[in-house]
């Protein structure tokens, strides 16, 4: 594999590109955040670096009508990786 071959997908779920306006709703705040990427299992939110955000919480998306239980799997500077259902 050369350096600009694209990289081995070694998800189990494929992710569908999206940009989403979606809200961080926890006991303390309502966060604005945006999805980025999600498929029926997760998804990849991207807030703003200087807020902390907890582990577990509601993200409500509009676009999909609907409110989800989140978990974040993961956290990158803004990135989060978080399991929904």
């Amino acid at each position: 594999m050369s350096p600009t071959d694209p990289r081995p997908e070694r998800r189990s779920h494929p992710r569908g590109i999206v940009l989403k306006g979606a809200t961080i709703i926890t006991d303390d705040a309502n966060i604005s955040c945006s999805v980025r990427n999600q498929h029926h299992h997760g998804a990849e939110l991207r807030v703003d670096p200087g807020l902390t955000i907890p582990d577990r919480f509601v993200l409500h998306v509009p676009a999909d009508d609907t409110s989800y239980r989140a978990v974040v799997r993961w956290r990158r500077n803004e990135r989060l990786g978080v399991q929904i259902y």
